[in-house]
């Protein structure tokens, strides 16, 4: 080839590998805004979803809340209520026992009229002016001033016990209204305590939808169980260790139930993503009492994530129970508890979709396998 035809030719192809350069560059940089452009938007989603998220979980928290303050109201209302009965049913009975005795002094004032009748004749003055005998006048004169006496102390007492009944009767229609109030503000209590069950539900629901949706069922578990070690850890550090709790190694085997139902979660069991249960769920029905295990102080009382309102005691010696997903919490922190005394009301707080208990026991911070320790 020429040599200027060389040069023609080289410069050709020079010219259209730097314009395959120039535009396979450009390509890249297309394709690479693309990538950064998807992953920006995955990122949007991603956050968009984490809130999505977090506002499922605050308004789980919040029906939750809701739940346990009705819940509260009605075990209060409940128990004035009972108190009110007690009352009413001491105030009959003392209504029978003064109307028996009303009875008894009626029955002893007439056998005393009689008496004096008998004695007397109802005539006093004829009495006085036939008598002839002095000594005889002054013991009739004794005997009707003693029958006088008797009748005006029988009526005394009897004006004392009709002022008892009178007073009785007005108590009892006083009671009687305030169960009536008592029953119509539980009435109204028992509504919105509906009213935040159905919330509660929803919230579960959608917390639910959400995981499946977001495919972070997994990723939430491990969350919750982090936050749970670390409240234990944080409990462990600060447990107050009263020298009059002794633990529970001397009750392994013979620790109460903390309440009646099946075992729906066993201690190692396998949870979902291959995670090992660290407690047992004992399924019960919703309000059933949750009672302590032994005696015990409560440390911690309140909402935690993906447990739902928890309850936690120290039992000394590095031991601790621990009571989740709950409806209402009755004790609040530095209460001291005996073994039996009931903690807590049973629920399904926390994101639960049915009833039951969440129950764990652990050693130096250590979960142990509660089965070994309660009673068979």
């Amino acid at each position: 080839m020429h040599k200027s035809g060389l040069k023609i030719w080289l410069q050709q192809h020079l010219w259209l590998l730097l314009f395959c350069c120039v535009t396979s560059q450009a390509q890249q940089q297309e394709e690479l805004a693309q990538v950064q452009q998807q992953i920006e938007l995955t990122e949007r989603e991603v956050k968009q979803q984490q809130k999505q998220l977090e506002r499922a979980e605050k308004k789980l928290q919040q029906s939750d809340r809701e739940l346990s303050k009705a819940s509260i109201q009605v075990n209060e209302t409940e128990q004035q209520r009972d108190a009110i009965i007690v009352q009413q049913q001491q105030l009959q009975d003392q209504q029978l026992e003064y109307q028996q005795q009303l009875s008894k002094q009626t029955e002893l004032l007439e056998a005393q009229i009689k008496s004096a009748h008998q004695l007397g004749q109802h005539d006093y003055s004829k009495m006085l002016l036939n008598q002839k005998d002095a000594s005889k006048l002054e013991r009739v004169l004794t005997y009707y001033q003693y029958f006088n006496q008797a009748r005006l102390k029988q009526l005394d007492s009897i004006n004392v016990t009709l002022s008892e009944l009178k007073k009785i009767a007005s108590e009892l229609i006083d009671k009687q209204q305030q169960l009536e109030a008592s029953l119509k503000k539980l009435q109204q209590q028992q509504h919105q305590l509906n009213n935040a069950k159905r919330s509660q539900q929803q919230a579960i629901a959608r917390l639910q939808t959400m995981l499946q949706k977001q495919g972070k069922q997994l990723d939430y578990l491990r969350q919750n169980e982090a936050s749970l070690q670390a409240t234990i850890e944080k409990l462990n550090k600060m447990a107050q260790q009263v020298q009059e709790l002794k633990g529970l190694t001397n009750q392994k085997g013979q620790l109460t139930w903390p309440v009646s139902g099946k075992l729906s979660q066993h201690f190692g069991q396998k949870r979902q993503g291959g995670m090992s249960s660290k407690g047992i769920i004992i399924d019960t029905t919703e309000g059933a009492a949750i009672k302590a295990i032994a005696d015990g102080q409560v440390i911690y009382a309140d909402w935690l994530k993906g447990y739902g309102w928890v309850i936690v005691l120290d039992h000394g010696a590095g031991f601790m129970s621990l009571y989740g997903h709950n409806q209402s919490l009755l004790k609040k922190p530095g209460s001291r508890i005996t073994a039996g005394e009931t903690i807590a009301a049973a629920g399904m707080s926390g994101g639960q979709t049915s009833a039951g208990l969440y129950f764990e026991i652990r050693n130096k911070g250590e979960a142990v396998n509660p089965i070994s320790w309660l009673n068979k």
